[in-house]
């Protein structure tokens, strides 16, 4: 036979009475394991220490009623799945109300009928072994599909790296950009998620898309011919309107891909916003769509500065980066004409931590060598 199914349920008996407790233990100890209690105190006492599978319980005992008992157990998260019998001479239909009330499965008054009892027993016992089974199935499922969830939020985040990367092997971008990009964008999040003009936009999760979305924000340039995205001088006016359609080439994939997926996601939102207007200005003079104030969703507000300071500091194959505060100086300027004056205000109050992530993720001498001769080889 299997171990498992050879072992015995417990049963509490909680009783003060002598030849009640004989009683009892002599007609289910054929069929059960059988732990004695005299007091309301000792009987919790020894359910904390090993909880039974049932317990048996009288109600008028002399330093805890029986009801005392049951609710006590019945509030504690580790005993309240025990089920409990009362077993009673209260015959009154009150006295059942009130122990049934208290979380007991059942009422049962002397005198004992032996069938009736184990026939009782018997069925509460498999009432709580499939309770309990089904807990398990639940916590098992829970566990899976937390694992699943996981893994999907994993394979969504490499495949928008992907992409992105995708994007900067065009470009003259390294791939440590997109890292130091994505971590302004939460820093920014953070900090203005608590300002009550950017709570609703920024709350319920919002900042951890931001951060999946933020390497996207360039993928319109896979469109970009290389003679213009790679090109190492001033754009002419022709070539500069050519390289302005990046941002709609980006949204437009993104918009194929949500219709392919048929699902109205917030990752898709927000990757769309960010990619659409990260190049708009807060005096309208940026594009595609010449947008203004507030109209620029919070997003591509937060996207454009942390774009900006990126590429302020960056080392490039045709330029050398600026230091911190030469940054900090030109974005300080651009309060109300590029930026969103309070997305600056965040900026200048933490600006100690875009540095550290600009040190954290800086690009080294080989980044640089290496998309040097990349683009040397592709062009």
């Amino acid at each position: 036979m299997d171990l498992f199914l050879a072992v015995k349920p417990t049963i509490l008996i909680v009783d003060d009475t002598p030849a009640n407790l004989t009683l009892l233990a002599g007609l289910l100890q054929p069929t059960y394991a059988v732990k004695i209690a005299t007091r309301g105190a000792n009987a919790i006492k020894l359910v904390m220490e090993q909880p039974p599978d049932l317990i048996l319980l009288d109600i008028e005992m002399p330093d805890m009623s029986g009801y005392e008992v049951c609710r006590g157990l019945k509030a504690n998260p580790h005993t309240h799945a025990i089920p409990v019998i009362f077993l009673t001479s209260k015959l009154d239909p009150a006295s059942e109300e009130q122990g049934l009330a208290t979380g007991a499965v059942d009422y049962i008054t002397r005198p004992i009928s032996p069938p009736i009892l184990l026939s009782r027993v018997r069925a509460h016992l498999a009432d709580a072994a499939s309770a309990a089974s089904l807990r398990i199935a639940n916590q098992y499922l829970e566990v899976a599909v937390a694992a699943r969830t996981n893994e999907l939020t994993n394979l969504q985040e490499m495949t928008v790296l992907a992409l992105a990367s995708l994007a900067e092997t065009r470009d003259t971008e390294t791939g440590n950009h997109l890292r130091r990009t994505q971590r302004y964008l939460r820093a920014l999040g953070e900090h203005l998620k608590s300002h009550p003009d950017f709570g609703e936009a920024l709350g319920s999760g919002m900042v951890n898309t931001l951060f999946k979305c933020a390497p996207l924000h360039d993928i319109g340039k896979v469109g970009i011919p290389d003679r213009i995205l790679l090109k190492n001088g001033a754009y002419t006016p022709e070539e500069f309107e050519i390289m302005k359609t990046h941002p709609t080439l980006g949204r437009d994939a993104i918009v194929k891909a949500q219709e392919i997926s048929g699902q109205r996601m917030d990752f898709f939102e927000i990757a769309k916003e960010i990619v659409y207007s990260h190049h708009e200005k807060w005096d309208g003079s940026g594009y595609p769509q010449g947008l203004v104030g507030t109209q620029i969703p919070v997003s591509a507000r937060l996207m454009a500065l942390a774009d900006v300071y990126d590429a302020l500091i960056s080392r490039r194959i045709y330029k050398g980066g600026m230091n911190h505060a030469q940054a900090v100086q030109i974005i300080t300027e651009g309060r109300g004409t590029h930026f969103d004056p309070a997305v600056v205000d965040a900026f200048l109050a933490m600006e100690s931590k875009f540095d550290a992530i600009a040190n954290r993720f800086a690009d080294t001498e080989q980044d640089i060598a290496e998309k040097a001769e990349y683009l040397a080889y592709i062009l």
